[in-house]
């Protein structure tokens, strides 16, 4: 097996997830050649990943995206297509590569008429991780088990720009909040963001607000300083993912809900908290970290009258004040339970 073909276009923690699988696969054999099939946005983040050729998908572009992703892979033919999502725009995509073999998630996991466009599956796993269902599809063509690492793509300059802007800050210590999940129901309270921002403050931390452009996250972002009576160091949507990436490798510590940033901090091994409510960290939460607060379980079980293991693995909680569960000590004592541990 000489080429791959990797397909996963989003989002950002699942293509940190996918990072660690397509990297255990360049430690068992080295020559092989990787192309990834992914997301503009995720793209940016991972441009430079040692070895891996990135054909980027753009949905913005509708069809379009498609025909570009024709063009871009004309003439090629791979000895097999890991097909790492089961979204309908992902299957769609896997019919414009071409493949010998093309291996796909088990029947169970399957959605979006995924199932019609695979020849071959992954092995059904009772409970996974996300980055343990990533990891099968290196399990499928031969690579052995093995704990996940990551050699992330950081530029000199931007190790260069995260150091000088944590310097300018003050401090030997940096906790980096990056507050805003993808949907509005998954952030924590501002209020309550600058209960823990002061907390650290309190502790000798230099905080930093971390994000992206868009108004919803500007905007919580300035709640929070509201809310705080100590200065925070505001960088959203004032870095692009890459200088992100730098900033979260060099802070001490990185506090966010379910949102890719979270397993970010994991690449590059910076301790994380994370804040869970709807979806159950066990599947989805930084991977490995010891460090997360959680609600979900008891609201699961509220709503449902079931607990997660008699529910099909990775129900979601609903409701827009679900996180309002988590309450501030709570955080803070994990806060200090990670410095203390860390030794911070």
């Amino acid at each position: 097996m000489r080429s791959i073909c990797v397909l996963r276009l989003s989002a950002i923690g699942d293509v940190c997830h996918a990072v660690s699988a397509v990297q255990s696969i360049q430690r068992h054999d080295p020559g092989v050649s990787i192309t990834w099939v992914m997301g503009k946005v995720e793209a940016q983040l991972l441009q430079g990943l040692p070895g891996v050729r990135l054909v980027v998908f753009d949905k913005r572009q509708g069809w379009r995206a498609y025909s570009q992703l024709r063009a871009d892979l004309r003439g090629e033919r791979f000895d097999v297509l890991l097909h790492m999502q089961v979204a309908f725009r992902a299957n769609l995509a896997s019919a414009f590569i071409r493949a010998r073999r093309k291996i796909g998630f088990d029947w169970r996991t399957a959605k979006e008429l995924h199932a019609l466009f695979m020849r071959e599956r992954t092995p059904v796993l009772s409970q996974p991780h996300v980055l343990e269902a990533f990891a099968q599809f290196a399990r499928a063509i031969g690579v052995p088990a093995q704990a996940p690492l990551w050699d992330m793509p950081l530029t000199q300059a931007d190790r260069d720009w995260a150091r000088e802007v944590l310097q300018t800050s003050g401090g030997q210590r940096h906790l980096l909040i990056c507050a805003a999940a993808s949907a509005a129901e998954r952030n924590w309270l501002p209020e309550r963001y600058a209960a823990l921002a002061q907390h650290a403050v309190s502790q000798g931390f230099a905080v930093h607000l971390c994000g992206g452009p868009a108004e919803a996250e500007q905007t919580l972002a300035q709640a929070i300083q509201a809310h705080c009576p100590n200065p925070l160091f505001n960088h959203v949507g004032q870095t692009r993912l890459p200088q992100l990436l730098a900033l979260i490798a060099q802070a001490s510590l990185v506090l966010a809900p379910d949102t890719g940033p979270a397993h970010m901090a994991t690449t590059v091994g910076t301790p994380v908290i994370g804040l869970y409510g709807h979806s159950n960290p066990a599947r989805t939460g930084p991977y490995g970290s010891p460090y997360v607060v959680e609600v979900y379980h008891q609201h699961l079980l509220a709503q449902t009258g079931k607990t997660a293991e008699q529910l099909p693995w990775g129900t979601r909680v609903k409701g827009p004040d679900v996180m309002a569960s988590i309450q501030v000590t709570t955080v803070c004592d994990m806060f200090d339970r990670v410095v203390r541990e860390h030794n911070l």
